[in-house]
């Protein structure tokens, strides 16, 4: 009898882990981003309870059009007797994008010589797709319908707007999508759908996949979630995300009510990244040309920015003067260049004014219709070698007529030297394409005015090819309080006059203490939106009694009161929440803790932690006065110590400790400035982004050890009193090695009474450190031969035997693992394809491992974990 029943087969590119354990399942990959390609083979545990047992699987992928084996992968797997559901699995690919090709693949998988089923995915060579740009096809119309489970033909379908929740079954979607692929021979369409509700609550998934033959020029189609019991569909708000190659394309939202609402077009639906509603009818009105006036006279009714209206007037009026020159037969052959960098805190209108700037250029007829292309980092930029540049060139071609705004763009070049961050190359394509390209484009590269100083002087290019840079100032009290008087008119509501007295001087207050982060306009405008708030549940609980026919005075529904405003800026900001204990998250932290190598002590009072916060929310405790988040982790590099940091910023956010339990890496060149009064700043932006969350400050010891009028006590200062007034909010790991990290701890009173709990991390054993090693050489799918592992075993014996005080533990073995494969990988490069052996090609041999080095230098800096082979 079979020990597992197969629940199913999955296809995955992205590793990454979501709730219970799921991948972001997939079928349909574009060339560009494909690197490894996943199966699972999901099953369920019919010894659940009973016993471990073993099984072996195989799992092969075959090119389906021309029948050939890309790879035949065996596995022994241990299923635990502990473990209801078992997931194996597999992929192959390689690091970098390029190796899978267009055309259909399949996964055959075999379970303990049982053929368990076939599983097919699909490579296709559109190019990327953006929440900005979409090479496959553009959204025609969208309509919803009600309908029983067995669905209803095109001329039965009645498009509705809204639903009858005692009569709605089924809700479906309808698509039609105008193909920008029509010369594809296979045209694989995989579309996902989530069904949310108001509140954000995940009602229903629907998958959607399809292979085209006959290249049309419009595709239709329709999917739908529901129930024949008329019981399902409550009334509510209701949205439908549609999700094409992992990206969100589109969002359609619906009511559920008490009676049907037909719908007289299509509906109305939002871009994923976040664009105005866009209703067809209304197309051809987007890019409307504008003449100058028109367009000038926007800029000029904007509230304030005199000094950028009467910069971009002067380049306008320029710009006037030679078309009209060249109108009068004068040469002005020379180009122009649109090229402009913005300057300016968040919300002092860089991007408004950008929109204009477009209607102005297009008006002069220096752009063909002035529209707007809004990107940032992550969107130009690949994660890699070979992706960056295409995206790049795809965000031209969508900007071309108009302007390409480039927000936060000093994001592209301050990774540093990084090898690995691929910002500097959006900036080569960005320059070659404003120097040789056709034209018909306006770069605007915007974000703040420090970071776009040094943006500047990255590349001696851009100056060059830049006309301009225009700065905008902060917003002046007087002129926020006039985007306040704008936008309650926008939002009918109006302040009594002692309630708008308090809202200037809290505006005043704002900006006299504001910092380069200040909000300027979206500051103010989200006062307004929260008064509007205020006014409203304070009407609803005051006339929650009063009867339907009950008249009320405009005065009543739109007057915002001084208690309105009072309320929003009173809220305590330092109060707790108290969030319940994810079970699932936590034993997946604790699972992972538990599979690295060695670390019995740490893993030991980590256990005990658990148990104590279970306690301590058992009794009703103050997490915040009864425990310590900070910690102090010492030991040498390479035991560990960043991934239990990374793991138990994880541990904490499931327990409700951390509301975002994510880790932020640093030292001391991330938190120490080099100028006075640079340091402080520097620091709480640091601390800013950790928040919710753990700080993780490696070699903390360099703060204090510099001596003379070093910068690093500032930065204690500032940390400790965060810590203090921020009690409970995030999490401080110190790290470094145990002599240093005591004398950093003695060198403030204040740093021994913050961080009362220290985490030893020893240096492994050896058979840890072979274990470790094992696990390396299986992440390189290879596995040591015998004599190659009794080899192993000697080589870490006398590198334990000379150790010296730094040593580095793991890294020392990833160096030894990292020659060894290179030196494998290159003995099958030499071999001749005819004798090399499948067995070969994942076995290593003691000749692959004689001869390398494991010397190692006194110092090494950077942190890193491993998983135990066991």
């Amino acid at each position: 009898m079979s020990n597992f029943k197969i629940k199913e087969l999955n296809i995955f590119g992205s590793t990454e882990t979501l709730f219970y354990n799921r991948k972001k399942y997939r079928k349909v990959f574009d060339e560009l981003e494909s690197c490894y390609v996943y199966c699972e083979i999901a099953f369920h545990n019919k010894r659940f309870d009973e016993y471990n047992w073993d099984t072996r699987a195989n799992l092969r992928c075959f090119n389906e059009a021309s029948g050939e084996m890309l790879c035949d992968l065996n596995k022994v797997v241990t299923v635990d007797m502990n473990t209801s559901m078992m997931y194996i699995r597999e992929g192959w690919g390689t690091p970098q994008a390029g190796w899978w090709k267009k055309g259909k693949y399949r996964w055959t998988v075999t379970l303990d010589g049982v053929h368990v089923g076939d599983v097919y995915f699909y490579i296709t060579g559109g190019g990327f797709v953006t929440s900005n740009y979409n090479p496959y096809f553009e959204i025609d119309t969208v309509k919803l319908y009600e309908s029983p489970r067995s669905g209803a033909k095109f001329g039965d379908r009645t498009y509705l707007k809204t639903f009858n929740a005692a009569e709605t079954r089924y809700v479906n979607l309808e698509l039609t999508l105008r193909n920008l692929q029509p010369t594809e021979e296979l045209y694989p369409l995989e579309v996902h759908f989530n069904f949310f509700n108001d509140a954000g609550q995940h009602k229903a998934y629907v998958s959607y996949l399809y292979e085209y033959t006959d290249k049309p020029a419009l595709i239709t189609f329709d999917s739908g979630y529901g129930s024949e019991g008329k019981d399902y569909w409550v009334p509510d708000h209701y949205g439908i995300e549609v999700i094409f190659m992992d990206t969100l394309i589109a969002v359609v939202p619906f009511e559920i009510s008490t009676t049907h609402v037909e719908a007289d077009r299509s509906l109305p639906f939002t871009t994923g990244h976040g664009a105005a509603t866009f209703v067809p009818s209304q197309a051809t009105q987007i890019n409307a040309p504008a003449n100058y006036e028109q367009a000038k006279g926007e800029l000029d009714a904007l509230i304030g920015l005199h000094a950028v209206k009467e910069q971009i007037s002067e380049m306008a009026t320029y710009l006037q003067f030679l078309k009209l020159r060249q109108e009068n037969g004068f040469d002005e052959s020379q180009k122009f260049t649109l090229h402009t960098v913005f300057t300016g805190n968040p919300g002092t209108g860089k991007t408004t004014v950008a929109r204009l700037l477009g209607k102005i250029y297009a008006s002069l007829g220096l752009l063909s219709d002035g529209k707007i292309h809004e990107v940032g980092r992550v969107d130009l930029v690949g994660e890699y070698i070979g992706q960056t540049a295409p995206k790049v060139k795809k965000a031209i071609e969508v900007a071309k007529g108009g302007i390409l705004f480039i927000d936060e763009a000093y994001s592209l070049s301050d990774r540093g030297d990084d090898s690995k961050d691929f910002g500097r190359e959006v900036i080569e394509v960005l320059l070659k394409e404003m120097s040789d390209g056709t034209g018909d484009l306006a770069v605007i590269f915007a974000g703040y005015p420090k970071e776009m100083t040094t943006f500047m002087n990255v590349n001696p290019g851009l100056s060059s090819r830049i006309n301009s840079v225009i700065h905008f100032p902060d917003y002046s009290p007087d002129e926020l309080m006039k985007i306040a008087d704008f936008q309650s008119d926008k939002t009918y509501i109006s302040f009594s006059d002692e309630s708008r007295a308090y809202l200037h001087r809290k505006v005043v207050e704002a900006y006299r203490n504001r910092g380069d982060n200040f909000g300027n306009a979206r500051f103010v405008m989200g006062v307004i939106n929260g008064a509007k708030q205020n006014l409203a549940l304070r009407f609803m609980k005051m006339h929650e009694e009063k009867t339907e026919d009950r008249d009320y005075t405009s005065e009543e529904l739109s007057t915002v009161i001084l208690t309105d405003v009072e309320k929003l800026f009173g809220r305590d900001k330092n109060k707790t929440v108290t969030l319940p204990i994810d079970e699932p998250m936590l034993k997946d932290a604790l699972a992972q803790l538990d599979e690295l190598a060695g670390l019995k002590n740490v893993k030991k009072e980590i256990s005990e932690t658990v148990k104590l916060v279970r306690y301590y929310r058992e009794v009703g405790k103050d997490m915040s006065k009864s425990f310590s988040l900070h910690t102090v982790f010492t030991g040498n590099p390479g035991t560990g110590k960043t991934t239990v940091a990374r793991i138990l910023a994880q541990i904490y956010k499931a327990l409700g400790i951390l509301e975002r339990g994510h880790l932020v890496e640093t030292d001391r060149k991330g938190m120490v400035a080099e100028f006075v009064g640079q340091t402080a700043a520097k620091t709480s932006g640091m601390i800013d982004s950790a928040l919710g969350g753990c700080l993780f400050i490696d070699e903390a010891y360099a703060l204090t050890n510099q001596g003379g009028n070093d910068f690093g006590r500032e930065c204690i200062e500032t940390l400790l009193k965060r810590m203090e007034d921020q009690r409970g909010k995030f999490m401080v790991i110190v790290a470094g090695y145990t002599d240093e990290m005591k004398r950093f701890l003695e060198a403030n009173p204040g740093l021994m009474s913050r961080f009362d709990k220290t985490f030893e991390f020893e240096d492994y054993s050896e058979s840890e450190l072979v274990d470790i090693a094992i696990f390396m050489f299986s992440n390189e799918d290879l596995k040591l031969e015998q004599d190659a592992a009794d080899f192993l075993h000697e080589s870490v014996k006398k590198l334990l035997a000379n150790k010296h005080k730094y040593f580095g533990n793991a890294r020392t073995v990833r160096k030894l693992v990292e020659e060894a494969v290179r030196r494998q990988n290159l003995r099958m490069a030499e071999t001749s394809a005819a004798e090399r052996t499948q067995a070969m090609i994942h076995s290593v041999t003691v000749t692959d491992l004689k001869g390398v080095s494991l010397l190692e230098s006194e110092r090494q800096t950077g942190a890193i974990g491993f998983r135990s082979s066991k």
